[in-house]
């Protein structure tokens, strides 16, 4: 087999030691490697229950078999442990260059097993893997940590947690490549819990292929689809993901103050229109990406710096009632140095916003930070996004995520999350399809594990009208099964602007050898989302955690093109299941398993209906 380099690192920071395991190819072959791969080793290495916390917890970071492999928006890697926000599974997603370098040492994944009795790094370059002291590390922020360690070893690549991490906010994330985050699920706390710091990486081996020739004349084919779609070639290597602002807010879709409001008369301030007029110093690509979606802007200080995605603009944008991008460009390189995810800061700091404009929030809980809770404040947003990643003052209660927040002042329905996780910038009352993908997430609040917005606003792979409900639970189940496949093989869904199933067979197959027809790639991703389902059904999250927002089901929005509208989740909720093979609960059935190939993991659906 190509693809695979047939190894496997597994680090007992407890007791110190590593070891090189055999990768077992026909188990990552029916799991596709990165996210599959991760999935299944946490369902059966892990005991249920534990605190995400716990020395028993384990982090998994994996590649997939197209990882670092010839061919288009192959940079991808994820991050795979149980979150402490949701208490379930969490699947952290990044690009960059830090993946196919980690793969380059000839190790397909490195799977951190205990504690570490103090800050570590693991440094890998080829065979060498060496457990090295992090203590002079500790505390320093992002942009320190890696240009530390690049001085001590040349060459090599870093990811790392910054301060947010390593005091466990549970919106913490992973930093790799400076500006690429596996944001969300508090991933970088779980990676501050056993006291490591960071991994370094610097190799010289390339990924070994079934097909050269093959593998060659796909990636042409498949860089010239990408370069002439007008997303993938067009609006984003113009404008970035920003391109959506308008797009969406246009639809009466773009969330504002908390989820209070769709629509803004205000949202070109912070397109992606504005921000290459007045801000773009240039366009950044990933590892072998045609796209070249990435940003680099300028601060108002005149630093150049990675600049912000469009969940960011929005989450501290007009979630926060904010059009001032500086302040957004500012606080996205804040949460990139602390370590924090964008969108669970940005829409925490909204939450607490509409919490303070309700009287639940007083001027005493916050006037010893010196910062205010109204809206449209851009001094706020930064002020709270530093206490936030040094957990200082009120800070402390906002690094924890909306939903606690909420919930400590009785009103949990202000917080706009589904399993804990914040909501990205989408409001699903008025895209259909997109509130069910929501709802049904693995990994709680979530747009990317099966982007409706492609067929609801995009049009792709065929415009659906976004108001209706029929089929679209059927679809919704596609987009998830087909993601979680794309994932798992290690390559970025944006791909999906101009590829589709019968691509990413020729991909695989051509790096790997003939594995896959259409049908067992995607139900491959299908495998993968219900083995997700298994992991947390076991942990308590069952059916009663596939809803939304009160907010969302109950209140119609105000006003703009999808006025008076409300997610019809009552009515698309069980179809979903049935589509899934699941039954009325929300639990696959043991004929669902069956076919998956899951038959082991039946013992499972009895803990799940207990």
């Amino acid at each position: 087999m190509g693809g695979y380099m047939g190894k496997v690192i597994r680090v007992n920071l407890t007791e110190r030691s590593v070891k090189v395991e055999a990768l077992d190819l026909k188990m990552a072959q029916k799991y596709l490697g990165s996210r599959g791969f991760g999935v299944k080793v946490m369902l059966d290495e892990v005991p249920a229950g534990i605190d995400p916390f716990s020395p028993e917890n384990k982090l998994i970071v994996a590649t997939g078999a197209l990882t670092g492999a010839p061919v288009p928006t192959s940079g991808r890697y994820m991050v795979i442990t149980k979150s402490p926000l949701t208490g379930g599974i969490a699947t952290a997603n990044a690009g960059g260059f830090w993946g196919p370098k980690f793969k380059s040492t000839g190790h397909d994944a490195v799977i951190f097993e205990g504690k570490a009795d103090k800050p570590v790094y693991l440094y890998v370059e080829d065979d060498r893997v060496e457990i090295k002291d992090a203590s002079h590390l500790w505390g320093k922020r992002v942009t320190e940590v890696t240009e530390a360690l690049q001085r001590e070893h040349e060459g090599a690549n870093v990811l790392s947690i910054g301060p947010a991490g390593e005091k466990l906010s549970l919106i913490a994330s992973i930093m790799s490549d400076l500006d690429r985050a596996a944001g969300r699920g508090g991933v970088g706390a779980v990676m501050g819990s056993k006291n490591l710091k960071a991994i370094v990486v610097k190799g010289s081996k390339k990924v070994p292929l079934y097909d050269e020739e093959r593998t060659k004349e796909v990636s042409q084919e498949k860089v010239k689809i990408l370069r002439d779609d007008p997303v993938a070639g067009g609006g984003l290597p113009t404008y970035g993901t920003a391109v959506l602002v308008n797009i969406i807010n246009e639809s009466g879709v773009f969330p504002v103050r908390n989820f209070q409001y769709s629509y803004t008369d205000k949202a070109d301030l912070i397109s992606g229109e504005t921000m290459t007029e007045k801000y773009l110093v240039r366009k950044a690509a990933c590892y072998r990406c045609p796209i070249a979606c990435g940003r680099v802007v300028k601060l108002a200080d005149g630093s150049v710096v990675g600049g912000p995605e469009y969940e960011t603009i929005w989450a501290y944008g007009a979630d926060c009632d904010v059009y001032d991008y500086d302040a957004i460009n500012e606080v996205n390189y804040l949460c990139n140095e602390y370590g924090i995810d964008t969108i669970s800061a940005g829409a925490t700091i909204a939450a607490a916003m509409e919490l303070y404009e309700k009287g639940y929030i007083k001027d005493e809980d916050i006037d010893a930070d010196g910062l205010s809770l109204k809206w449209g404040d851009p001094k706020a947003i930064v002020g709270w996004t530093k206490k936030i990643g040094l957990r200082e003052g009120f800070g402390d209660k906002l690094a924890d995520g909306s939903y606690r927040l909420a919930e400590s002042y009785g009103v949990p329905e202000l917080s706009m999350t589904v399993k804990k996780q914040e909501l990205p910038a989408y409001d699903p009352r008025g895209i259909q399809g997109h509130g069910i993908t929501y709802a049904t997430s693995n990994r709680g609040g979530c747009h990317v594990k099966g982007y409706m917005i492609s067929p609801e606003i995009l049009g792709y792979p065929e415009k659906l009208d976004r108001f209706t409900l029929e089929g679209k639970a059927a679809y919704a189940k596609l987009f998830h099964d087909l993601t979680a496949a794309i994932d798992s093989i290690g390559l970025c869904i944006f791909s999906t602007f101009g590829l589709g199933l019968p691509d990413y067979v020729d991909m695989y197959n051509a790096v790997c050898g003939e594995v896959y027809d259409e049908k067992g790639l995607l139900e491959a991703g299908e495998r993968v989302w219900n083995l997700e389902r298994l992991f947390n059904l076991r942990e308590g999250i069952d059916s009663s955690q596939d809803t939304l927002p009160k907010r969302l089901l109950e209140e119609p929005i105000k006003k703009g093109p999808s006025k008076g509208h409300v997610h019809q989740l009552d009515k698309l909720l069980p179809e979903y299941y049935e589509v899934r093979g699941w039954d009325e609960n929300g639990v696959p059935t043991e004929e669902t398993l069956e076919r998956l190939g899951l038959k082991e993991y039946k013992k499972y659906l009895s803990l799940a209906t207990e």
